[in-house]
């Protein structure tokens, strides 16, 4: 039987939550290869109008332990700044993925991204959780120094 592993990360940024959501959930597969080549090498749509049952297709860099990941968005709510998606990484269901970024009160916001894996070692997991928190970073980072993205 295949083990199972979950974590939870709990992220606060400068920056308001429905610019970081339309950078890290809405637009990350355009970001990736800029931000974070070593995570993600290139990225192409699948299938879908960017909403619930889209599939897009990522080359996985130096920094993951995957070749590729497919990711499918199960549910998407841009308002609320909520969604969740699978992931397959090298043709295998690994994961699932569910990110909320609430506003704070000073402007700023915080993202609760929980992540449960099925068959990765747990090496590997962390490895992906690390990969994650230096993906919001960067896309924040890049949001900071690019006021006017994603208004």
């Amino acid at each position: 039987m295949a083990s199972t592993n979950s974590w939870t990360h709990e992220l606060e940024s400068k920056v308001s939550a429905p610019r970081k959501f339309r950078a890290c959930v809405m637009d990350w597969h355009t970001l990736a290869p800029k931000l974070a080549p070593h995570v993600i090498d290139n990225a192409h749509h699948v299938e879908g109008d960017g909403g619930t049952g889209t599939v897009r297709h990522y080359n996985c860099g130096s920094a993951v332990p995957f070749n590729t990941m497919k990711k499918k968005v199960e549910f998407l709510d841009a308002d609320k700044c909520e969604c969740k998606y699978t992931i397959e990484c090298d043709g295998v269901e690994t994961s699932t993925w569910n990110i909320k970024m609430k506003p704070t009160a000073n402007g700023g916001s915080v993202a609760n991204v929980e992540c449960t894996s099925k068959g990765v070692q747990a090496n590997d997991m962390l490895k992906v959780k690390e990969s994650a928190a230096e993906m919001f970073k960067s896309v924040e980072a890049y949001l900071i120094a690019n006021p006017n993205a994603y208004n």
